[in-house]
C-alpha cells in the first residue's frame, strides 16, 4: 500500500497582504511536501485564508467595501503570491465557503448539545489584531503580548468551551507522544506555560460584531474566529458532522503535520486537540511550530515599517534564490534574519557559485570536448571514490534531516557535496586531460562523474529551487527525478544539451546603493497640508463630516518621517490608527491619555508606509508657527462633536 502525507499550512488571516514571513510557511510546507512526493509518498497539500473575525470587519469598514468584497481581493493576492513563490497546494481552503460554514455551525451545535459549550458572559481584554482573549497577567506593558498593541476592554454575552474536562487527557497525549509537538522546545514552552494550571473555560463567541459564521440556534452570537478556523483542516478534506465523510477525509485524516508559526502554538495544541477530543476524532499526528523570519534582528510589524514582501523579494532575485533562502536561512528552532543583502550574498555564494558554476563548467566541457560522444563510465581516477563517497553519505543525511522538517540542514549537506564537486574539477583538471587524446576515456568518466553530481544533487535541490532544477532536467535530458532513481548510475550515459546561466552573480554594492536611494527619496516625500482657500461648503457638505470624541492610548514616533506621529485613538466603537503631522510640536509620551477630537470618516490613506483612518483637529497660526492639538476633558469616548 502506498505510504500517505497529509500537511496543511495555517490559513492565513485575509486582512492584508501577507508579508514574507507568512508566505516563508507555504514555501516551507512546499518543500517538505516536495520531498515526500519523492519519496514516494501520495500526498495532500492544504492552505487557503481565515476570513471572518472582527479585524476584517473593522479594517473593511475603513477601506469602504464590504467584509466579503475585503476577503475576495486578499485571498486572490494571497494566491497570486503562492503561484509566483512555485507553491503547489491540493486544495485552497476558503472559512467564507459554505460547506466549512456548515461544518462549523453543526460542530458548535453538537458540542453545545454534549454541554461542552455553555452560555455564560464574558469579561476581560481581547486583542483585535490578534483575534486572542488575554488575562491582564498575559500582558507587556498593558500591550498584547503578541503583537504588542493596545488590547481593548470588552464585556458581552457570550458562549464558553469547557476546557478542563479534558485537559489530563491532553497533558497524558503530549507526554506519550514526543513526536506530537515540535520542535521539542514548543513542547515543553505549552506543558511548563499553559498546561501546568487549570486551564480556563474558552469563550468561543462573539456579540460585538457580526463578521463570522453566525450560531444557528441563537442568531445574537458569531463563533470565535480560531473556531471556525481550525475547523478548516477536516472541513477541507470532506469531513462532516451529519453523514458520512468523504473519500479524501477517510483516506488522510488524522493528519501528518500542522505546519504553523510558533506565535499561534497555544492554540493548535491546545483548543484544537481538546475540540477534537470532544468530537470523538483522531488528533493529528504533530503539530510543527516553525520560527519566524526577522528583517533585520526585529519581527516584521507594518507599525515598525519593515514588512518585506515575497513577491518584491521575486521580482529583484527571482523565486528560486527566494525560496533557497528562506529554507536554508530560517534554522529548524530559531528565528531566522533576512535582509536584501543577505539574500543576495546567498545566492551568490551557493547558487551562483557552488550550484550554477558547476552546472555551467560541466555541461560546457561536455559539450566541448565530447560534442558528438554520449558520456558515460570509463577509466577510473584516483579521486572518484572519495567523490562517490560523499555523494551517498549526502543523500543519507539529507533524508535524515527532511525527515525531522529540518530542511536547512537538509540543503546544507547538499552544498557540502557540490563543494567536494567543484573540489574535483580541480584535482582532475578536465581541461588538462583534454589535451592529450590518450586521457579520453578518463576525461569522459571525470565528465560523467560530474553530471552525476549535478543529477543527484538537483533531484535533492528541487525541493527549494524548482524552476532551476527543471532547466537542469531538460540539458542533462533527465526524466526520472524521484529518490528511486537518485543512486549512482542510475542513468547510464548523457547527451547534453547547453543551458543558460541559471543564477546571475549579484553586484551585492550596486543593489544596495539602489535600495538605500530608493528609501532616501521616500524620506524626501513630506507630508504637506493643503494651505490653500477653501471655498465655502453648505450645512449638508459639514453634515458629511463625522466628528468623535476619541482618547490617545498610545503615541510614537514614526519610523520613516521625523514630522509625523503615529497614534492608537480610542473612539468607542474601536482603536484607530491615526498618523498625524505634529511631532514638531509634540512629545508623544505627553499625549498618552488625551481627549482629541476625531474625523472618524476621513478616506484612509498611507502615509509613509502607515495607514491612517481618521484625523486629529489642531488649531494653529496661519504661518503654521505653532500648533495646538485640540483637547477635551468632560465629554465621553465615542461622543459626537456637533
Amino acid at each position: 500500500m502506498q505510504k500517505k502525507f497529509y500537511l496543511t499550512t495555517a490559513i492565513a488571516y485575509a486582512s492584508s497582504k501577507p508579508h514574507i514571513g507568512n508566505t516563508y510557511e507555504f514555501i516551507l510546507g512546499d518543500s517538505i511536501v516536495r520531498y515526500k512526493k519523492k519519496d514516494g509518498y501520495k500526498t495532500y497539500f492544504m492552505t487557503g485564508t481565515d476570513e471572518h473575525g472582527q479585524k476584517i470587519e473593522r479594517k473593511a469598514q475603513s477601506l469602504g467595501v464590504t467584509p466579503q468584497k475585503h476577503v475576495d481581493n486578499i485571498s486572490d493576492m494571497i494566491k497570486k503570491t503562492d503561484e509566483i513563490m512555485d507553491v503547489k497546494y491540493d486544495h485552497f481552503v476558503r472559512t467564507t465557503d459554505d460547506y466549512h460554514m456548515k461544518e462549523v455551525q453543526n460542530v458548535f451545535k453538537k458540542l453545545y448539545d454534549k454541554g461542552d459549550i455553555y452560555k455564560g458572559e464574558y469579561s476581560g481584554l481581547y486583542c483585535v489584531e490578534c483575534e486572542s482573549y488575554f488575562t491582564e497577567k498575559d500582558l507587556i506593558d498593558g500591550c498584547c503580548p503578541d503583537c504588542g498593541r493596545p488590547v481593548e476592554k470588552t464585556k458581552e454575552e457570550a458562549y464558553f468551551l469547557k476546557l478542563t474536562p479534558y485537559q489530563d487527557r491532553l497533558i497524558k497525549h503530549i507526554k506519550e507522544h514526543n513526536e506530537f509537538i515540535q520542535p521539542e522546545s514548543r513542547k515543553n514552552e505549552m506543558l511548563n506555560n499553559f498546561l501546568k494550571d487549570p486551564l480556563p473555560d474558552l469563550c468561543v463567541s462573539r456579540t460585538s460584531y457580526k463578521w463570522g459564521v453566525p450560531v444557528t440556534f441563537d442568531d445574537k452570537h458569531v463563533i470565535y474566529v480560531w473556531i471556525d478556523a481550525l475547523l478548516n483542516y477536516v472541513t477541507g478534506i470532506g469531513f462532516h458532522l451529519d453523514k458520512e465523510s468523504g473519500d479524501l477525509y477517510k483516506e488522510f485524516w488524522p493528519a501528518d503535520c500542522h505546519l504553523i508559526g510558533k506565535d499561534i502554538l497555544r492554540f493548535h495544541t491546545i483548543y484544537w486537540p481538546i475540540i477534537l477530543m470532544a468530537l470523538d476524532l483522531p488528533l493529528p499526528k504533530q503539530i510543527f511550530g516553525h520560527p519566524w523570519v526577522l528583517t533585520n534582528h526585529n519581527k516584521m510589524s507594518k507599525s515598525k515599517g519593515n514588512v518585506v514582501y515575497a513577491d518584491d523579494l521575486a521580482k529583484t532575485f527571482g523565486s528560486d534564490a527566494v525560496r533557497y533562502y528562506c529554507l536554508h536561512e530560517i534554522p529548524f528552532a530559531q528565528d531566522g534574519n533576512l535582509t536584501y543583502e543577505l539574500i543576495a550574498e546567498r545566492s551568490n555564494s551557493d547558487l551562483a557559485n557552488t550550484y550554477g558554476n558547476l552546472v555551467s563548467r560541466s555541461i560546457a566541457m561536455a559539450l566541448k570536448y565530447f560534442p558528438e560522444e554520449e558520456v558515460y563510465q570509463s577509466q577510473n581516477t584516483e579521486f572518484d571514490q572519495e567523490l562517490l563517497k560523499t555523494i551517498d553519505n549526502t543523500f543519507i543525511k539529507y533524508k535524515k534531516y527532511m525527515d525531522e522538517f529540518n530542511v536547512s540542514l537538509a540543503l546544507e549537506e547538499v552544498m557540502i557535496m557540490l563543494r567536494s564537486s567543484n573540489k574535483y574539477i580541480d584535482l582532475t583538471q578536465p581541461w588538462v586531460l583534454a589535451k592529450d587524446s590518450a586521457n579520453k576515456e578518463t576525461l569522459r568518466n571525470v565528465l560523467y562523474n560530474l553530471l552525476e553530481a549535478i543529477r543527484i544533487s538537483t533531484i535533492m535541490l528541487e525541493i527549494a529551487i524548482p524552476k532551476a532544477a527543471n532547466k537542469v532536467y531538460e540539458a542533462l535530458g533527465i526524466k526520472e527525478t524521484n529518490f528511486d532513481s537518485i543512486n549512482f548510475a542510475f542513468k547510464k550515459s548523457y547527451k547534453v544539451k547547453k543551458i543558460d546561466v541559471l543564477f546571475q552573480r549579484i553586484d551585492v554594492d550596486a543593489l544596495m546603493k539602489e535600495i538605500v536611494a530608493k528609501e532616501e527619496a521616500l524620506k524626501q516625500k513630506e507630508v504637506k497640508e493643503d494651505t490653500k482657500t477653501k471655498s465655502e461648503i453648505s450645512i449638508e457638505d459639514f453634515e458629511k463630516i463625522n466628528l468623535v470624541v476619541g482618547k490617545i492610548l498610545e503615541a510614537k514616533k514614526h519610523p520613516k518621517a521625523d514630522k509625523l506621529l503615529v497614534f492608537k485613538v480610542d473612539i468607542g466603537t474601536e482603536v484607530r490608527q491615526i498618523v498625524s503631522g505634529i511631532a514638531k510640536f509634540y512629545n508623544p509620551d505627553e499625549l498618552v491619555g488625551k481627549k482629541v477630537i476625531v474625523v472618524k470618516n476621513l478616506k484612509p490613506i498611507k502615509l509613509r508606509g502607515e495607514d491612517s483612518f481618521g484625523m486629529l483637529l489642531c488649531a494653529a497660526p496661519e504661518d503654521d508657527s505653532t500648533l495646538e492639538l485640540v483637547s477635551l476633558k468632560d465629554a465621553n469616548v465615542g461622543d459626537i462633536v456637533r
